[in-house]
C-alpha cells in the first residue's frame, strides 16, 4: 500500500540523510555531545542498513519493522539516560529533541501511564489500522488466544506495560512461552499477498 511505500522512501530519505546532520549537528551541540555520538552514529548506521535491505520474500509492512525497532531503540537509549541514569544535562536532551535527533512525540508517551514502553506513535494511530482501532501490540498477552503474533504494522508483539519485557519485538523470545506464530488471524488481503509473493520467488529461482 501507499503507506508502507511512503514509510521505506521516508526511512530511506533519512538513513542517508541523518549521518551527515550528525556531523552539522556536532558544531553548536551542548556539551556531553561527544559522550552520546558514537551511539547515535550506531543506530544510524543500523537504520540505513535496514532501509537498504532487501524487500524480497517479505509480507507488506515486514520492511519496515526493524525501522519502527531502531527507531524506538535510539530514543529510549536518550530517554534513559537523561530520565532513569541522569547522565546526560538538560540542555544535551532538549537540543536533541529539538533537532529531532530522537522522537519527542513518542518520548512524550512513554510518561504516561499505560504507555511507557510504546512501541511506536503508529501502534495508537487509529486511523493506522482497517477498523479504527489501536494494534494489537496494545493488548496485554493475559488476554489474547490462540498464536500471538506481531502487529502488522511495528513488528511488535507486545508493548503493553503489564508485559515483561515490553516492548517485546518479532524477533524477541516472548516471556512464558506463548505460542508464538503469525497471528490468530490474517485478512484474505495478507494470505493473497504471501500467495503472490511466494509465485514471485519462484519464478526468481526458476521453478
Amino acid at each position: 500500500g501507499g503507506g508502507a511505500w511512503v514509510c521505506c522512501f521516508v526511512g530511506r530519505r533519512a538513513g542517508r540523510e541523518m549521518a551527515s546532520n550528525l556531523q552539522r549537528l556536532a558544531k553548536k551541540a551542548p556539551d556531553g555531545w561527544g559522550e552520546v555520538f558514537p551511539n547515535l552514529e550506531m543506530f544510524e548506521n543500523r537504520m540505513k542498513d535496514a532501509v537498504n535491505e532487501s524487500h524480497e520474500g517479505k509480507r507488506k509492512h515486514e520492511s519496515t519493522w526493524p525501522i519502527h525497532r531502531i527507531h524506538w531503540e535510539k530514543s529510549r537509549y536518550i530517554y534513559d539516560l537523561y530520565y532513569k541514569k541522569k547522565e546526560i544535562s538538560k540542555e544535551l536532551y532538549e537540543f536533541l529533541l529539538r533537532e529531532k535527533v530522537v522522537d519527542g512525540n513518542l518520548i512524550a508517551k512513554w510518561k504516561k501511564p499505560g504507555y511507557e514502553f510504546l512501541c511506536s506513535l503508529a501502534a495508537i494511530n487509529k486511523g493506522s489500522t482497517n477498523f479504527g482501532t489501536t494494534t494489537i501490540c496494545r493488548v496485554p498477552l493475559k488476554l489474547r488466544s490462540g498464536k500471538i503474533g506481531p502487529s502488522v504494522l511495528t513488528g511488535c508483539i507486545s508493548c503493553a506495560s503489564c508485559d515483561k519485557g515490553a516492548p517485546i519485538w518479532w524477533n524477541s523470545k516472548v516471556p512464558g512461552g506463548a505460542d508464538v506464530g503469525a497471528g490468530s488471524k490474517r485478512s484474505a488481503e495478507e494470505e493473497a499477498e504471501d500467495e503472490e509473493i511466494e509465485r514471485r520467488a519462484k519464478a526468481l529461482r526458476g521453478e
